[in-house]
């Protein structure tokens, strides 16, 4: 154990474990991302796609500190704040397979105007409005 966690009394017994029990895959649901992202990254960069796998979604995703439709309105507004429209559509659309609802994605974007800035919100909305069009009620 190191010096630093002896120096301040803390034993192996109260560390986190390095590998905590994923949740369960949604293996038609992974399935379908790798197919995804293999036909439009696998010629470009395999490790990237290999990477987007097994560490992205398969080890982040399933960790079970943060439930799925956390983590996605976490992602969501990560990619607001940055301005990354184009992954949107498919993390909102993954957001509310995990429960978010429509009011709530909507309020995401509305809070997130005044901390992210109006152009990055309403760059979101044309994204969001798709993605709504596209879902039953």
């Amino acid at each position: 154990m190191g010096t630093v966690f002896a120096e301040l009394g803390i034993g192996v017994d109260q560390l986190p474990s390095a590998s905590p029990v994923l949740m369960p895959l949604d293996q038609v649901a992974e399935d379908s991302r790798a197919r995804t992202v293999e036909q439009i990254v696998g010629a470009i960069s395999p490790s990237l796609v290999e990477d987007t796998g097994a560490v992205l979604f398969r080890d982040l995703w399933l960790r079970p500190d943060l439930a799925p439709r956390d983590r996605s309105m976490a992602t969501i507004a990560a990619l607001i704040t940055s301005g990354q429209s184009a992954q949107i559509g498919y993390h909102l659309g993954r957001a509310m397979d995990n429960g978010l609802t429509r009011d709530e994605a909507s309020e995401v974007v509305s809070h997130l105007a005044y901390y992210a800035g109006w152009p990055n919100a309403f760059s979101a909305v044309p994204v969001i409005k798709t993605v709504f069009d596209g879902r039953p009620e």
